[in-house]
């Protein structure tokens, strides 16, 4: 964002005209050693053209003045701009310290997918009424590998699955999804909301927001809604 700036030593608009320039341009950079930069020239400018400045023609102080108001508050926005940028980056760092702090301890948060290990795998529910679920759970590309029939209450109750398919055989362990469709004993939809809970064994730093990892699941950390300190 270089801006160039001509100079003038007579006309009472030259000084003003380069400076109007100068700060057009400087709007489309964000380097602050720009802004610097043609700030020192527009003094530079200003400075020859109050020596030599006609005493029957003076310039109006009213131009230079806006002029270095306009200067003035685009250095402002640029120190603001370095300041907010700072405090985004120590908020990331302080987030990433805090993500890691949760390796080896033990969540809860909203989610539909657990990890199937040694023959369990284990989620929360969360009922608006009582009444039947068909229980659906699929794997990690989608298939269905077992579909159960359970009874719920009103409120928070815990579902697990020993990883015996609708085959009989044992799946494999990893990463499988429930859906629940509840119906109450009159035979209206329920609301069942569904929570995962394990260790955290990773922490992911890839996107925005930090993802903890149990096994080969991923929690965003703003879905945790509880935690467990290991012992």
């Amino acid at each position: 964002m270089s801006i160039v700036t001509s100079g003038g030593t007579s006309s009472s608009g030259t000084a003003s005209g380069s400076s109007a320039s100068s700060t057009a341009k400087s709007g489309t950079s964000s380097s602050a050693t720009g802004i610097a930069n043609n700030f020192d020239q527009f003094l530079t400018l200003l400075t020859t053209q109050l020596k030599n400045q006609s005493p029957l023609d003076p310039m109006d102080t009213n131009q230079f003045t806006q002029q270095l108001v306009q200067f003035a508050g685009v250095e402002q926005q640029l120190k603001t701009n370095d300041t907010l940028s700072s405090l985004l980056s120590l908020n990331a760092a302080g987030t990433a310290t805090n993500a890691v702090g949760f390796i080896g301890s033990t969540i809860t948060a909203d989610g539909a997918t657990a990890q199937l290990t040694d023959g369990k795998a284990a989620w929360k529910v969360n009922s608006s009424a009582g009444g039947q679920a068909t229980v659906t759970i699929k794997d990690a590309n989608g298939n269905v590998v077992q579909t159960m029939t359970r009874s719920l209450t009103a409120g928070d109750q815990s579902l697990s699955w020993d990883g015996t398919t609708s085959v009989g055989t044992q799946a494999p362990a990893g990463a499988y999804t429930i859906t629940v469709d509840g119906k109450s004993l009159a035979g209206d939809a329920l609301t069942v909301k569904t929570q995962i809970s394990g260790t955290v064994d990773g922490v992911d730093f890839t996107s925005s927001v930090p993802t903890l990892k149990i096994g080969s699941i991923g929690v965003a950390i703003d879905k945790v809604k509880s935690v467990v300190r290991s012992q």
